[in-house]
């Protein structure tokens, strides 16, 4: 099974009708996840999950960062490795549910003292990714060569991270810019293997890496925001 999942061709060797519907079907599944995301958090907040949570997650941050890191790098482990679509849609569903809930002590802290910034955010973050996947798919370009970047990015970003929490010192509003732009690089990454790499077979696990990108921007232009006077 592994062998031959692993031999077959990308999508980009297909007939234009084949990769069509192969894209179509990871942007439909990627904005079904967003929803979903919006949905759980919806759920969160009017149950009084929320609420109850957020304050044991806010003295323990560390651990909530931590675990938004390695969401990020597991979903895009996920998305090259897992095989089966039923795998790859158990996989989307546990990933959007486990992003919602580490996002949830940041959007309760917002909601609770900035009203609208969290709307703002979001709409910046859906025209950003938007403006990005449409670059690349007009350009046509294989950003594959922004794999290198990414990974030590990521790197430098988690020693920055964990630097922070050591040594009791703020990141900054230069750090989210800087990761903001670090996203939208991974939304170029993705939506070009979208185009030129995945079998098609994998249009929910292409979706999945291209979800948890868009999520990783919305993280920080959201902390960007709330970090205005």
């Amino acid at each position: 099974m592994q062998d031959n999942v692993n031999h077959l061709a990308p999508v980009s060797t297909l007939s234009v009708d084949a990769r069509a519907n192969f894209i179509w079907k990871c942007y439909a599944h990627v904005v079904g996840a967003i929803l979903a995301f919006a949905a759980v958090e919806v759920y969160l907040f009017q149950s009084g999950v929320a609420a109850r949570i957020t304050a044991p997650m806010v003295n323990n941050w560390w651990m909530v960062l931590g675990a938004f890191i390695l969401a990020g790098w597991g979903a895009s482990h996920v998305a090259h490795r897992i095989q089966s679509t039923a795998a790859q849609y158990a996989a989307l569903a546990f990933f959007v549910v486990l992003e919602a809930l580490i996002f949830l002590p940041m959007l309760y802290i917002a909601a609770m003292t900035q009203p609208g910034v969290i709307d703002s955010a979001a709409g910046v973050t859906l025209l950003g990714s938007a403006a990005l996947i449409a670059t690349a798919m007009i350009t046509r370009k294989d950003f594959s060569f922004l794999r290198g970047l990414l990974v030590w990015g990521g790197l430098l970003a988690m020693v920055g991270i964990i630097a922070s929490l050591i040594f009791g010192f703020e990141l900054g509003t230069w750090f989210s810019v800087a990761m903001i732009g670090f996203a939208g690089a991974a939304v170029l990454y993705d939506t070009s293997n979208i185009m030129h790499h995945y079998p098609e077979d994998k249009y929910v696990a292409a979706s999945l890496a291209l979800f948890a990108s868009i999520a990783l921007m919305f993280w920080y232009i959201l902390r960007l925001f709330m970090s205005r006077d």
